[in-house]
């Protein structure tokens, strides 16, 4: 890459960039699972966190809370938070949620093990769509079910639902799980796939677990729906949600299982038993404060991470032409296809030891008989500053230029 084409990528330096001072050395602190993993030298865009502060409101409600004590809170479920929530999902289109249709959770994904576990048997199919969130997986795995897995087709322009896979992936099956917006490939399912989707779960009877983690780090400039936007399928859905993506605040374990049946929930909760524990009283505080005085921290949050996707992007396409990658409409994570070049084998640890950057392989986002599909694929975390970002890649380009590629 030329000293003129980083440029242009680079921050206007009239314009002050808001984490342009984040430091290596202060990030690779001790509490640090992302800097500490690996290396010193090593960039981290692995696990999904965002290497930026948290957002002053969280953290003045915190410290606020510290001087009132930590014995047990509402442990029952805070009617504070509850209302927080219900109001926050409507804009949604979770109108209409029952006070007793919202049980918290200690995060989202002891919610996708309770649905496995609730809503199937042992030995039964369960449908998600690959390649996925390694939880997705590994809940149907780990608790003696099979993967009935429908694998994402590549578009013109974006990943795209593979129809006629997914009818095959449903028949003789009762649960999908559903990852709304889509981790890795950071689609936002539009208003026609939802309705697809809708019509395909009532054809085929499903039960619907709807991970909606994602919902407010959006760049489509369109409202969120949710999957039981839509009354028809209200009854059969259960829907997980939680602050940790948004806010940053993945230390702080907390989610909610919500659906308008209160019943539904109650059979999802209690598959768990005493086994799920409740999220503290510092993550039930942190959420009321993100959900009340947050917004504006999290308008300009996306318009930065709008930003380094744009750059992640624009550097790809043109330094990269052979690596496929699509911008994507929501999540910090971007799923890059590296299969061309030589070194797609064992792709991770190439790009580990000779670019000194630290990326997800592709294979862990399948279940064990599909993981060969996605080799040579990496998801790379862009919540760093625009700085750090652009060296990552320009070592990741110097890197990968060291063989030739051959495209097809």
């Amino acid at each position: 890459m030329t000293d003129a084409q980083s440029t242009e990528l680079m921050p206007d330096a009239s314009v002050a960039d808001p984490y342009g001072s984040l430091d290596p050395a202060t990030l690779r602190h001790v509490d640090s699972l992302k800097w500490t993993v690996y290396g010193e030298g090593i960039i981290p865009l692995w696990v999904a966190d965002m290497d930026y502060p948290v957002a002053p409101p969280i953290v003045a409600a915190l410290q606020d809370r510290l001087g009132r004590g930590l014995g047990y809170h509402q442990l029952l479920g805070d009617p504070t938070l509850g209302g927080q929530l219900r109001d926050h999902l409507a804009t949604q289109g979770l109108t209409d949620l029952p006070a007793e249709g919202i049980s918290f959770l200690p995060g989202v994904v002891p919610g996708i093990y309770a649905a496995v576990k609730a809503l199937t048997e042992p030995g039964e199919p369960v449908v998600t769509m690959t390649p996925v969130y390694h939880p997705f997986h590994l809940s149907i795995t780990d608790q003696g079910r099979r993967v009935a897995a429908a694998p994402l087709r590549e578009g013109e322009r974006r990943w795209e639902i593979d129809w006629e896979a997914l009818e095959a992936a449903t028949e003789g099956s009762r649960l999908l799980l559903l990852c709304h917006p889509h981790n890795p490939t950071g689609r936002v399912w539009d208003e026609g796939e939802l309705a697809r989707l809708r019509d395909l779960v009532l054809a085929r009877d499903l039960w619907v677990m709807s991970d909606e983690l994602h919902a407010d780090l959006r760049y489509t400039g369109r409202a969120f729906e949710a999957f039981a936007a839509d009354p028809q399928v209200r009854a059969k859905t259960i829907t997980l949600t939680g602050p940790c993506k948004a806010y940053n605040t993945a230390g702080l374990g907390i989610g909610a299982m919500v659906g308008h049946d209160p019943e539904l929930v109650q059979r999802v909760k209690k598959a768990a038993g005493g086994l799920m524990g409740h999220p503290s009283a510092l993550s039930v505080t942190m959420w009321q404060a993100a959900l009340r005085e947050g917004g504006p921290w999290l308008e300009g949050m996306v318009a930065y991470l709008r930003g380094n996707r744009d750059v992640l992007q624009a550097f790809v396409e043109t330094q990269l032409p052979w690596v496929r990658s699509f911008p994507v409409e929501a999540t910090y994570l971007a799923w890059l296809d590296l299969r061309s070049h030589p070194r797609a084998g064992d792709i991770q640890k190439f790009l580990l030891e000779e670019a000194r950057i630290a990326v997800h392989d592709g294979p862990v986002f399948a279940p064990e008989e599909l993981k060969p599909q996605y080799q040579g694929f990496i998801r790379v975390n862009f919540a760093t500053s625009r700085a750090l970002l652009i060296e990552a890649l320009e070592r990741m380009a110097e890197a990968l230029g060291r063989e030739e590629v051959v495209q097809s």
